[in-house]
């Protein structure tokens, strides 16, 4: 049996400590990949511990093997994210002097590329802050409450316009960045981490620490992910939230410091704690990364997945006269590997023309457009895809097209002619507590009112947290519930 820590004794022994996860006698994993797993977690946390335990361990004697750039003494430890931010700091002001002499954007190079980015680090980004869900129910315990105020601030406090989750999804939605869940497992990777520990943090404490270590320092590529965002258009909020509430000073990057030494055990062996907060630290570097999805973007090939997938329902769907360097648009849609083929005979046929604006193509005016004959076949992402495709130029160079205005700049458009804001107003924030009486009362229906109830009718602070505490996991502190919930939590823990 592989010895774990535990929350209410911190105080631990030194053969207690040596045992940790990822040691030789660790359960094997069972095989489940990290995408199941990831689904499997967020229907029921509660099913099959012993797979999320033993994904964990595997992941922790992956991780051992990696280089870390932790300095030895954790007094140390302020001083080096100081510096860490220094370093990022004056990357990010070479980054912006590069570009003001007129350097490519770094990292996309299209906006089809960007929102392949948003779409492929989606499994992560639905799950913000999950690895921290097990520790609130240690709110009355002080050590934990700088880790505590981090996952509420991940909640956003349980304002909707502030919720990371909330925020992310409707980016995904804003932009047709839905099908994630076809990613392939080393997207999930992340994700299902920060929900296995969330839901086991009484057996990895030490872990979630260092990975909390890792995971709150500010990146430069999440500088430079934003400005470029921006500059195509695209909302960065999202991102540019991390930026502030992450910083050295005293945001996230701070407490999580904070946390290593206020919860670092007092007697027992010290540094068998501290090798685990390491392993957990080491945890960042698994799977998919900003920079590997970026990476991996290739526009010819994203354009041929999206037609393939199309394919499957198209191919039946035209008549015969639909017809293509002399073969049926089904005959051309029956096998999914015809796909580039295909769209070199249209280029062939004049239907696409490459390296020209996207109106002088013929196929672009069947898919987009007050008349278009296939309107609605391509989502939003599709279409920009589509877009990018057919523009640029596969001698290289992309053909003019239309002004795309900032986010902010358009973001100032919307607020100058009273049309509100893109992400929506402040959510209205219902009382702490409040009594319902008469028909009130018996209405069962509202899941608001029968929250506030069940709370009202608690015996104490004690039975009430434990209560909203539930509310508060990954997979549902984004549901209307959920924010309320959090919203009543947070009251009570700052009281």
């Amino acid at each position: 049996t592989v010895h774990r820590t535990h929350f209410k004794n911190r105080d631990m022994s030194p053969m207690l400590l040596a045992d940790a996860p990822g040691v030789q006698n660790a359960p094997l994993p069972t095989g489940q990949g990290a995408r199941s797993l990831y689904f499997s977690l967020y229907a029921d946390p509660a099913a099959q511990p012993e797979v999320a335990t033993s994904f964990i361990d595997e992941q922790i004697a992956r991780a051992r093997e990696l280089p870390v750039d932790l300095p030895s003494n954790i007094n140390d430890l302020q001083a080096w994210i100081e510096e860490r931010t220094e370093i990022v700091g004056q990357e990010y002001r070479d980054y912006l002097a590069a570009r003001k002499n007129g350097a490519p954007r770094r990292y996309f190079g299209t906006r089809a590329h960007a929102l392949y980015f948003i779409k492929g680090v989606a499994p992560t980004k639905l799950v913000d802050g999950a690895w921290l869900y097990g520790l609130v129910r240690q709110w009355d315990d002080v050590a934990f409450h700088p880790l505590i105020k981090t996952y509420l601030e991940e909640l956003g406090d349980g304002l909707p316009d502030k919720n990371h989750v909330t925020l992310y999804r409707k980016l995904l939605a804003t932009h047709g960045c839905d099908s994630w869940d076809g990613l392939d497992d080393d997207h999930f990777l992340q994700g299902a981490l920060q929900l296995a520990l969330g839901h086991h943090a009484e057996h990895y404490l030490p872990e979630i620490i260092g990975y909390n270590l890792g995971y709150e320092q500010l990146p430069l590529h999440l500088l430079i992910t934003s400005y470029e965002l921006n500059e195509l258009g695209i909302d960065p909020y999202y991102f540019t939230l991390h930026v502030t509430v992450d910083n050295a000073a005293s945001g996230h990057a701070r407490k999580a410091v904070q946390s290593v030494h206020d919860l670092m055990p007092r007697v027992g062996d010290r540094d068998a704690f501290w090798q685990r907060v390491v392993n957990g630290y080491r945890l960042n570097e698994l799977g998919a990364s900003t920079t590997s999805v970026i990476g991996e973007f290739d526009l010819q090939d994203e354009l041929v997945d999206i037609m393939a997938a199309k394919s499957v329902v198209g191919k039946n769907m035209h008549s015969d006269y639909c017809r293509v360097a002399g073969r049926s648009v089904n005959d051309w849609l029956a096998e999914p590997a015809q796909i580039p083929a295909f769209l070199a005979a249209l280029e062939e046929a004049g239907w696409i023309k490459r390296g020209e604006q996207v109106e002088h193509s013929r196929f672009w005016r069947l898919v987009e457009g007050e008349r278009a004959e296939m309107f609605g076949v391509f989502n939003a992402y599709e279409l920009q895809v589509l877009r990018d495709w057919i523009t640029s130029n596969p001698e290289g160079g992309q053909a003019a097209g239309p002004r795309v205005l900032t986010a902010r700049a358009r973001q100032r458009t919307l607020d100058q002619h009273g049309l509100g804001t893109e992400r929506g107003t402040a959510f209205p924030v219902r009382g702490l507590i409040r009594r319902h009486t008469g028909a009130d009362a018996q209405d069962t229906g509202n899941e608001l009112r029968v929250l506030e109830q069940q709370v009202a009718a608690s015996s104490g602070k004690q039975e009430a947290m434990a209560l909203l505490a539930r509310l508060l996991s990954p997979e549902v502190h984004h549901t209307t519930v959920g924010l309320m919930a959090t919203r009543m939590y947070t009251q009570l823990f700052d009281a």
